[in-house]
This record gives C-alpha cells, sequence and structure tokens, in this order.
C-alpha cells in the first residue's frame, strides 16, 4: 500500500516509524515548516522532517495546503492509496480528503469524542481523568469528527505528567495505526459514527493557564500542575520569586513552608521547582538556598 504520511512533531514519529516498519511505501512526509527554537532561536527541523530524513524519504514543507494546487498535484502525481496523518498542525480541506483510494486516516490521542482539538493529553490530565487513550478515525471536514475506527485505553496514574503520557500516547498510537491499516484491506473495518452528544473540546494550551490559585482544591492545583509540564508549566509566587513547580502532591497535613494550604484544607506539597533565570532543582534545596540568602 502506497501512503502518504502527513506529521509535524515528536508524538507522530513512532508512527512513521511504525509505517516503514510494517513494509509500507512511504513515498512522501508532509510536516510543518522548520521553525526557530532555543534561547538563540536556531531554525530547527521538526522532529517528523528529522525522522523521515534519515530513512531518506523526500520531505516537503508547505506553508499551507488550503488552496495550495502545487501541493494538491504532487499528491496526486504520487497516487497514494492512502494518507496517514498524526498531529499535522493543518486543518485539510474535502478536496485533499478526495485524493487517495482509501481517504485520509487520522490518529487522535484521546478517546473521541471526548477531547476533540489540539492539546487533547493535557486536557485529559487537567481535568483529572483516570484514563484516555487513542483512536483512529476516516477524516472528514470537521475537526476531529470523523467516524471512528479503533480505539485503546490506557490509565492515567494519578502522577502522571503530560509529558509522561505523551510518551506512552505515542507508541500506542503507533500500534493501533498499525492493527487499523491491517484490516482496511481486508474490508473488517467497521466505521462508527462519534456521538455528538458526549463530544468535549481541548483547545490549544496557553501561558493563562499557568497560575496557580490556592483557592481551588489541592487536587485541582496538583493535577494543573502535572497537566502543564513541561509546557506551559503552573507557576506561583514563593518568597517574593516567582516560581515555576514541575512536580507537586496532595498533602493532608501541612508544618512545611514548602505545603501551601488550599481552598478544600488540603494542602499542596511542591517537591520541584524552578526560579526564574535558574534550572529545576528540588523545592527543599530551593528553600535552603533561600534561608541561605
Amino acid at each position: 500500500m502506497n501512503i502518504v504520511f502527513m506529521g509535524t512533531p515528536a508524538f507522530a514519529v513512532p508512527c512513521l516509524e511504525r509505517l516503514l516498519a510494517d513494509g509500507f511505501d512511504v513515498p512522501a512526509v508532509f510536516c510543518q515548516p522548520d521553525k526557530p527554537q532555543g534561547r538563540k532561536m536556531k531554525l530547527t527541523a521538526p522532529p517528523v522532517k528529522q525522522a523521515a530524513l534519515a530513512h531518506g524519504l523526500p520531505v516537503l514543507q508547505p506553508e499551507k495546503l488550503r488552496g495550495n494546487q502545487e501541493a494538491f498535484s504532487l499528491l496526486r502525481s504520487l497516487v497514494p492509496d492512502l494518507i496517514v496523518v498524526v498531529a499535522y498542525g493543518q486543518i485539510l480541506r474535502q478536496e485533499l480528503l478526495d485524493i487517495p483510494k482509501y481517504g485520509c486516516i487520522n490518529v487522535h490521542a484521546s478517546l473521541l469524542p471526548k477531547y476533540r482539538g489540539a492539546a487533547p493529553i493535557q486536557w485529559a490530565v487537567l481535568n483529572g481523568e483516570a484514563e484516555t487513550g487513542v483512536t483512529t478515525m476516516r477524516m472528514g471536514a470537521g475537526i476531529d469528527t470523523g467516524d471512528m475506527f479503533l480505539q485503546k485505553k490506557v490509565p492515567i496514574p494519578e502522577d502522571m505528567t503530560s509529558g509522561e503520557l505523551h510518551d506512552v500516547l505515542s507508541e500506542l498510537g503507533a500500534q493501533v495505526l498499525s492493527d487499523t491499516l491491517k484490516l482496511l484491506p481486508q474490508g473488517k473495518l467497521i466505521a462508527q459514527k462519534q456521538d455528538d452528544s458526549l463530544a468535549t473540546y481541548a483547545p490549544m494550551l496557553s501561558k493563562a493557564l499557568s497560575p496557580l490559585d490556592f483557592a481551588k482544591p489541592a487536587r485541582v492545583l496538583h493535577n494543573q500542575v502535572r497537566a502543564l509540564n513541561p509546557w506551559p508549566g503552573a507557576t506561583m509566587e514563593f518568597g517574593g520569586r516567582q516560581l515555576k513547580v514541575h512536580k507537586a502532591r496532595v498533602a493532608e497535613q501541612g508544618g512545611s513552608p514548602l505545603c501551601i494550604p488550599c481552598g478544600d484544607g488540603k494542602y499542596l506539597e511542591l517537591l520541584v521547582v524552578q526560579a526564574e533565570g535558574k534550572k529545576a532543582m528540588p523545592a527543599e534545596e530551593f528553600l535552603n538556598g533561600l534561608r541561605r540568602n
């Protein structure tokens, strides 16, 4: 089967690698353009581009696909049986979705119809979900509204961060994609419509979500800390400094400056923090530094 792959971040890399390991022909890989990163704003290729080039695959990085007749002509010339889309970062219009024989399949990091949108992993953690998973679906004109093929669930441990869950779901996504593509040519995939009444939305994250409000319950703040790790990070004021809180836990009792009282009478105990311009460190080490100063 001839499969064009569209994806950009690290989450999509295992899916691309799995397509190649399963013996599929990948004539081209589409991803977002290189972007400046780091303090020096060095132009950096996205993870999918790096993986594709390592395998000698052609990479295309159009700024926009919508109305891009050059990109559409190229896609048609490749005569793809299927387009696989994993966190590509652009909305695909119907004109493109109609090109491949088997349409376009998306790998989405939630149990659809819950958490449609750009940040399903983080919002599942932020909302304290006990489980999440991966869904493969037939892409349609809406955002994550297409008919579903396969789903697989995983538990979310109560201390797991979004970064850790990202890695679990990234590998799970590759497996679910592989299972989906084994069934597709056999005609054994049964598409199931989503129940729109159960749909929730997971919008992009922003730093507006970062400040911790200690009038809220401790468990809500604990979920906020782990949901925003690694980005944008939960923040608070402590000892006259702004801190980014990388790791915390709920405590039933206080007694330590690192245990912050919360709105429900419980405490958020700081475990790993980062002061502005400093590296992340154990909270006790940070507190000792304040005492010395």
